[in-house]
């Protein structure tokens, strides 16, 4: 098949999308699939490579500093977006997110008779830190972002979530349209426990405490992932043999680094930054728990690493975590926002390290039922349904038709910067 993919971000980002959105391309690509991603320029300027058996088409973009820095928008991308089509013709279209840059594809994929698909990773909770007066007038903002995102997500032929939490949020925000809970996906072969591994040694190399009981979180470093009630947790818990690692990096550090100084845990909290791909399963072997306090996971691949690692997990009751933690199994849930819950189930873990490895053991056969290779062919299902049951005319390609004297000067321009990034 030749898929066309589309949505916000990639690896090396950082956050949950880009990493489901990379293997599952990278999954689709290994299977003899054409895949082609369309992503807002992390440069400004366009640019084209290959990874990983993976076409990937940065379009120009704007930096949204304002909000995060980390984010870029492609926007009134349809000019960019038909010549790409004509080249590459996409049997379909698999979109990651409901911005600028997606709404084009879809666009462009409905007037080319393709059939499109959505996976949705996103919550109000995902923005509302960078919007003023969001909090003051919740209920509202709620409302109208679930609003843009499903009026959006109904001119889709399908759509997928990645939990049955997940799914079930999309159809009470009123998605008419088909919506399949489909796993992120965890490559087993490499987040799995690693007996043989150095652990002091790992625990050097990021500068934690090698005898100290280690929890670790992994993920962005943003207001809504509520790392400010681990820290509280961890001041409330008291222990000198206990520390918290976090990986990541994000809007809400400074102020975390700032919390941490002010419960007098900057010996036990470590700010690890940035943590490449590759060194994460060795990060994950080398500490004892993980923890996930926020309160606003579709499913949280972070965690689903950490299982398939073996490690306990605490997580917040919130959302789609309590599909991956079973209390008294393979970890323990706390009140959402509570520092004083969330010490008391670090205690009881701290405390009986005896059954970390029934726990780990546990959360290993979980994670198992979210391998990466199950979800790229439940993908791969999903995407053979569409092209045989959705009705379909022949896919009409685009061609350009520049109107007046400016829009041939537009799109002349146009098609001369994509013709070059193609070859």
């Amino acid at each position: 098949m030749r898929i066309l993919i589309a949505g916000q971000t990639y690896a090396p980002a950082f956050n949950g999308q880009a990493v489901f959105t990379t293997n599952l391309a990278q999954g689709l690509a290994a299977r003899g699939h054409q895949v082609l991603v369309l992503l807002p320029s992390d440069r400004v300027r366009p640019y084209r490579c290959q990874r990983q058996g993976v076409t990937l088409h940065y379009l120009p973009s704007l930096p949204l500093w304002m909000f995060h820095s980390d984010t870029n928008a492609t926007l009134l991308a349809r000019p960019l977006v038909e010549p790409i089509f004509r080249r590459f013709r996409p049997q379909l279209v698999h979109v990651q997110d409901h911005y600028p840059l997606s709404r084009s594809v879809v666009k462009v994929a409905r007037a080319s008779n393709v059939p499109a698909l959505g996976t949705n990773h996103f919550m109000p909770e995902n923005l509302a830190p960078y919007i003023p007066f969001s909090t003051q007038a919740k209920p509202l903002f709620d409302w109208a972002m679930w609003k843009i995102l499903v009026d959006f997500f109904n001119r889709l032929d399908m759509a997928t979530a990645p939990s049955v939490t997940a799914a079930r949020i999309l159809r009470q925000q009123g998605l008419q349209v088909p919506v399949h809970p489909v796993s992120c996906g965890v490559p087993l072969e490499r987040f799995h426990p690693d007996p043989g591994l150095d652990r002091e040694a790992v625990r050097r190399r990021f500068g934690l405490d090698p005898t100290a009981i280690t929890f670790l979180f992994v993920g962005r470093v943003d207001a809504e992932k509520r790392l400010d009630v681990l820290l509280r947790a961890l001041s409330e818990l008291g222990r000198e043999d206990v520390q918290l690692a976090i990986a990541g990096q994000g809007e809400a550090l400074g102020e975390l680094k700032r919390l941490a100084s002010q419960l007098g845990q900057t010996d036990r909290v470590h700010f690890l930054g940035f943590v490449a791909d590759e060194e994460l399963p060795a990060l994950l072997n080398s500490v004892d728990l993980f923890a996930m306090p926020s309160e606003a996971e579709l499913l949280s691949i972070a965690t689903l690493e950490a299982m398939a690692a073996g490690r306990p997990v605490l997580a917040a009751r919130a959302q789609a975590l309590p599909e991956l933690v079973e209390p008294g199994r393979n970890g323990y849930l706390f009140r959402p926002g509570d520092p004083g819950d969330a010490a008391r189930f670090m205690a009881e873990l701290v405390d009986h390290p005896q059954r970390w490895a029934a726990m780990g053991q546990a959360s290993q056969e979980r994670a198992w039922q979210h391998s990466l290779e199950n979800t790229v062919t439940r993908y791969e299902g999903l995407y053979q349904q569409l092209l045989t049951t959705v009705p379909r005319l022949q896919p009409v390609y685009p061609r350009l038709r520049p109107q007046g004297l400016l829009g041939r000067l537009m799109r002349g321009r146009i098609q001369e910067v994509m013709d070059q990034l193609w070859r």
